[in-house]
């Protein structure tokens, strides 16, 4: 499945993936081989905390199943990377209340377009251009719903983003649509406001659609690397997120960032997105993502 990233992230690949291959074709284990290791990791934008608890827990097996051989130790690797990402299984890949959190640039209305393009295959779903301080944000999720075939719901620009999104809930209702995705905004520069903002948003579903699951899902930029942690734990204050999305790993993001917000916020990756393109967009799989990347 994420083959995609062997031919996308090249860059990523040379510099990443190659050096791996080549401590790991050493003959011997030694402090030297762990630092470098470790360096790798956080060129990867694992992070220095989660990196040291790796590396801890590597220098562990190592003593314990006296491991010799760094292909082994790769294994213990693999094994401790894929736990991390699993530790927070998937509760539902196609949420029929979707709150789609994330800052300006994310990648938030370009998945929203991809998601519901899937789930039109035997579902009905309306979106919402819950950004109406951005005229581009709602202009891309039109364009969007006209290539797919989607009923988008807008507002006034300029106009109060929860009173968008009491109207599109009664819409959903009444008119009986299987799924709701709400795009929002991502103005981290007026923290205090976002966040006034995103819990309004949340009170008004919760109440306009008692009887709804209603998932918030982070929309992560895979080329920021240490940045998204931080992000995420702003967006995780403002409404509590249920799982992440890692986007843009068709650029140079490496999406180690991954390992901190996963065991940190604990929450589960959900889909990754590689491109512009409509199809490109895949459920997240933990043992293939580790698999190729290393």
């Amino acid at each position: 499945m994420f083959g995609f990233i062997k031919e996308k992230l090249t860059k990523i690949y040379s510099q990443f993936s190659s050096k791996t291959a080549a401590l790991f074709s050493r003959n011997t284990i030694n402090q030297q081989f762990l630092d470098e290791l470790a360096q790798l990791l956080i060129t990867a934008d694992t992070g220095v905390e989660t990196t040291n608890t790796i590396i801890k827990n590597l220098t562990q097996q190592i003593q314990d199943k006296k491991i010799a051989s760094p292909q082994e130790v790769k294994k213990e690797l693999e094994r401790q990377l894929i736990s991390r990402l699993k530790a927070y299984p998937c509760k539902e890949k196609k949420p029929t209340v979707l709150l789609l959190v994330g800052i300006n640039g994310s990648g938030k209305t370009t998945f929203a377009g991809k998601l519901a393009k899937q789930l039109t295959k035997n579902a009905t779903v309306l979106l919402v251009a819950g950004d109406t301080f951005r005229a581009a944000a709602t202009q891309q999720l039109l364009e969007w719903g006209k290539k797919i075939g989607v009923d988008v719901f807008i507002g006034k620009e300029q106009q109060d983003p929860a009173s968008v999104i009491f109207d599109a809930c009664k819409k959903f209702k009444t008119e009986r649509y299987d799924h709701l995705i709400i795009d929002t905004a991502g103005r981290l520069q007026t923290k205090t406001n976002l966040m006034k903002e995103l819990e309004k948003m949340r009170r008004i579903i919760d109440k306009q659609l008692p009887d709804k699951t209603i998932h918030t899902w982070l929309t992560v930029d895979s080329m920021l690397g240490q940045n998204s942690f931080e992000q995420a734990k702003i967006f995780n204050e403002a409404t509590t997120l249920t799982g992440l999305v890692l986007t843009k790993l068709d650029g140079t993001g490496k999406g180690g960032i991954v390992f901190s917000i996963t065991n940190e916020l604990h929450l589960p990756i959900i889909y990754v997105t590689f491109g512009e393109d409509l199809g490109a967009i895949k459920p997240f799989d933990a043992n293939e993502y580790i698999g190729d990347l290393l």
